[in-house]
């Protein structure tokens, strides 16, 4: 039964280092930021995918009538109206998207940043003890 072991023995650390309340609180942060990150992430996507059906809209609000009335989403209702004001609302929508889906990279950049910091100093100091890659 003392054959059966998860790590070589050469991969085993066992060298005793001790994780400092520091290195607690880095590896802390760490998760705080991984956990983050992966929120912006999907955040991101539904943006995208929210972008994405935009365009579309403009595009067939663009094929369509000006005396047309359409139906225009607005929260959970959707509303009639002329297909200009529809337009510029759908051009105010787009913009506000694409300055929410700036916004959210750019924080998704800075905590890749940190998490690049982070990783640096936590390898430094426990190596392969420890593993924040996923």
């Amino acid at each position: 039964m003392n054959n059966m072991r998860m790590l070589a023995e050469e991969e085993e650390n066992d060298d005793g280092t001790e994780v400092t309340w520091e290195d607690q609180q880095r590896i802390n942060t760490f998760s705080k930021l991984n956990t983050r990150l992966r929120s912006i992430e999907e955040r991101l996507e539904e943006l995208r995918q929210e972008k994405e059906a935009l365009d579309d809209l403009s595009t067939e609000l663009e094929l369509t009538d000006e005396d047309e009335s359409v139906l225009y989403k607005i929260g959970e209702s959707f509303l009639h109206l002329p297909q200009p004001r529809a337009m510029k609302r759908l051009e105010k929508d787009q913009a506000v998207l694409s300055a929410q889906v700036l916004d959210l990279s750019a924080g998704a950049e800075q905590c890749e940043k940190e998490m690049k910091e982070l990783k640096v100093t936590l390898y430094a100091r426990f190596g392969r003890a420890i593993n924040l890659d996923e």
